[in-house]
């Protein structure tokens, strides 16, 4: 457990053998969301998979901004210490940008779409989203979201019902309206990623609608050591829909040949 700078507790769970490894997860996720991809990651590295705030078993702030997400992430770091590699997926992976600039441990760095305000719901989408939310509607909300903002196919979805994560994702759906919100207001300033020493990975599907290209454009226009890998097949889901090719990519990057082992 962390506690960041506004005392709000952020929940770590640990697991695994060798240098640390931050996992950041996305809009409608706990920690949980890592499944598919963690017993890879767990040969080579200590694995911190962070709760974010207001979900799992982290603690929350009576009011929400985004700015508070990106310490929680510094404050992780921090305690890791240096030498930490930071993967970060969707919203998540904004937060870990973010959290890069705040910190100088973060070793190497991993995105896998994050949004920066390129995927910004319309507010006719994020009052659905409210309304499925007071009628108790939690499962279509979830559908909804992974449809309409994350541009995630019907059988996308369906698998990923099937997955266990599916549960804990529909615990956190009163998140999802505020982190949109919170999207949708976020401005992207270059220049605050200009100090960011740390190798960067970005990570896009190629089946991911084009705001998430846009995004990653953004980020490697503005990060100095950056470069970008399109995975064959894949969307904003990966971890899911191509767990092999989504954990050899990112095993290879941080030096590992993954692929024997991998099956």
């Amino acid at each position: 457990m962390v506690v960041s700078s506004d005392g709000t507790s952020i929940a770590c769970h640990r697991s695994g053998d060798g240098p640390p490894l931050v996992l950041v997860h996305g809009t409608a996720a706990d920690h949980s969301r890592w499944a598919p991809v963690l017993p890879a990651f767990e040969r080579h590295f200590t694995v911190l998979a962070v709760d974010r705030r207001g979900r799992g078993a982290s603690g929350d702030a009576p009011s929400y901004a985004a700015e508070r997400e990106f310490e929680d992430v510094a404050g992780v770091v921090d305690r890791a210490g240096a030498e930490t590699t930071v993967l970060g997926h969707s919203y998540g992976a904004m937060c870990a940008l973010e959290a890069a600039a705040l910190t100088g441990n973060v070793h190497r760095l991993v995105l896998y779409e994050p949004p920066l305000g390129t995927v910004a719901a319309s507010p006719e989408v994020v009052d659905r989203l409210e309304t499925f939310l007071e009628a108790g509607e939690h499962d279509e909300l979830l559908a909804y979201f992974m449809a309409e903002v994350a541009g995630v196919s019907s059988e996308q979805i369906e698998l990923m019902r099937s997955l266990p994560a599916w549960q804990a994702r529909l615990a956190v759906t009163p998140t999802i309206p505020r982190e949109l919100r919170a999207e949708g207001a976020y401005s992207f300033d270059a220049s605050r990623f200009r100090g960011v020493r740390a190798p960067t990975l970005l990570l896009l599907g190629e089946n991911s609608p084009e705001s998430f290209a846009a995004a990653a454009q953004m980020v490697e226009a503005a990060v100095p050591e950056c470069r970008v890998i399109v995975m064959a097949g894949q969307g904003h889901v990966a971890m899911d829909t191509g767990t092999r090719l989504f954990t050899t990519d990112v095993l290879r990057v941080l030096g590992i040949d993954a692929g024997e082992e991998l099956g």
